[in-house]
């Protein structure tokens, strides 16, 4: 079986987590944590950063710094992972969705502003799929209205918006360094701010809120978000070849679209001219006139041992969400065509060419 993704570990990866565990800072501080966060901030051109454990927990922290009041309201895509709409309802906030556009499946920039009320505090954008998405309309409604923006950056690593990166565009930007991410620690996080207030503030949220002058007398509650020396350690060593493995991305997308670029019952991802799109997975949307869905499309493809995952399923469609009350009667149908027909193949580091050859192949099978 052909996996969607499987992370490349070097050598020099090795090398660092060795030494980290050589050093005996195994644990939530060490100097890989310190080179971790200053050249991931660094890169994405943000003063700070503040490591955590995961994508969805830097989420929490981010939300923590707008300091919600039960009601206020935060407006976000629809098709995103649950992470970020879950992060704003545990901080007793409301998540207002917006459908996505069917070019380049990012948020549709000409539905935000309609959506703004007296209770709106932010606009958390998600960069879908390894394109960013159209941040400068975002930025401006955001300027006009005075409300914060957080870039959900976990998907774009490297990703560049007219020249800028991706994580460096907002007040606050949020990223994940799982397994398949570009840039992996297995498990982790980071949040980016750009004053010294909200990184001291998110640092206590991630460590407890423990005080500086009697450590075990709390004031309020905050979170053990920590993140390991050992897993920085992975992570220092993949920033240091960051232009590699961007290129190698890309290269994969390439192929991609060379091979497929006849066959008629699919649509391929775009790139447009505004982006340098890093492909965190290449997706593919299959038109309607094809009578599959991304169902039996990866049913099909499992047969013929090709690994898949379906596109995101709109927040409007969420059981969880719907026994709450929330998104009643709303319908956003570029979503939900995107959830409907979406799928995407194997694009991993450590993807062959033959592999790809293969995928293209069974891909063709598969339609009629």
């Amino acid at each position: 079986m052909i996996p969607v993704a499987e992370p490349l570990v070097t050598e020099r990866d090795i090398e660092l987590v060795n030494e980290a565990l050589k050093s005996g800072w195994i644990s939530s501080a060490g100097k890989f944590l310190d080179l971790f966060e200053e050249r991931w901030a660094a890169y994405c051109r943000m003063p700070y950063g503040i490591a955590v454990s995961n994508g969805s927990v830097a989420l929490d922290v981010a939300v923590a710094l707008l300091n919600l009041l039960p009601g206020d309201e935060v407006i976000m895509p629809t098709f995103t992972i649950i992470s970020p709409a879950q992060s704003v309802v545990r901080a007793g906030g409301v998540p207002v969705l917006v459908d996505s556009d069917i070019r380049t499946w990012q948020m549709d920039t000409g539905q935000i502003e309609a959506k703004i009320t007296p209770r709106t505090k932010a606009i958390q954008v998600v960069h879908v799929y390894g394109h960013p998405a159209d941040m400068n309309p975002i930025l401006d409604i955001a300027k006009r209205h005075g409300l914060v923006v957080i870039e959900d950056a976990a998907e774009v690593h490297g990703a560049t918006y007219k020249g800028q990166r991706c994580g460096g565009l907002a007040d606050i930007s949020t990223f994940s360094f799982y397994a398949n991410k570009l840039v992996t620690t297995g498990e982790g996080g980071m949040v980016l701010v750009r004053t010294p207030e909200l990184a001291e503030r998110a640092r206590e949220l991630r460590n407890l809120c423990f005080q500086k002058k009697q450590r075990f007398l709390h004031d309020e509650l905050g979170f053990n978000f920590r993140l390991t020396n050992l897993q920085a350690a992975l992570g220092v060593g993949q920033i240091e070849r960051m232009d590699e493995i961007i290129a190698r991305k890309r290269a994969i997308a390439a192929r991609y679209h060379e091979l497929l670029a006849d066959v008629d019952g699919i649509v391929l991802p775009v790139e447009e001219q505004w982006a340098t799109s890093v492909y965190w997975v290449f997706g593919i949307l299959l038109k309607e006139t094809t009578r599959l869905d991304a169902v039996r499309m990866a049913t099909a493809l499992k047969e013929r041992g090709v690994e898949t995952r379906p596109f995101f399923l709109g927040m409007h469609q969420q059981p969880v969400f719907q026994r709450m009350g929330l998104f009643t009667g709303e319908s956003y149908p570029v979503a939900e065509q995107l959830a409907r027909q979406g799928i995407y193949l194997p694009s991993g580091l450590t993807i062959t060419d033959e592999q790809i050859i293969h995928v293209v192949k069974a891909v063709r099978e598969c339609l009629p």
